[in-house]
């Protein structure tokens, strides 16, 4: 008796992915989301092992912004203990930024600063 499927790729069983994903805590899927903006802000900043092989500037941009979006409009949701991590890391990426633009942004200009106001070194 042979299985017709055997050999074929199975489809993902998304019924148990979509319980799984709801038994995650909000906080833990917001850091994660915000570890990986900040992840990959890192790497376009040329931060990473390789450097200035994956810097992009603008890409960074895109993605601090959106980090300092996401932390801010949660930062009340989480708790100091989960936010205070996650805007030193973003602080950190904004002043990496700073010092990485070879034309540095106004005061208050630079990415994610709409929301965090501006930062200074």
């Amino acid at each position: 008796m042979s299985d017709a499927n055997a050999g074929q790729p199975q489809a993902p069983d998304f019924d148990r992915m979509t319980r799984d994903i709801a038994d995650v805590p909000a906080v833990e899927v917001i850091t994660t989301v915000a570890v990986h903006l900040m992840s990959a802000a890192a790497v376009n900043l040329g931060l990473a092992e390789e450097g200035p092989q994956h810097k992009d500037l603008d890409e960074a941009r895109k993605l601090i912004n959106a980090l300092a979006g996401l932390v801010t409009a949660s930062a009340t949701e989480i708790s100091s203990f989960h936010a205070a991590p996650l805007r030193d890391g973003l602080k950190s990426l904004q002043l990496a930024f700073r010092e990485a633009s070879v034309v540095p942004d106004e005061p208050g200009q630079g990415p994610g600063e709409k929301f965090t106001g501006p930062i200074f070194g």
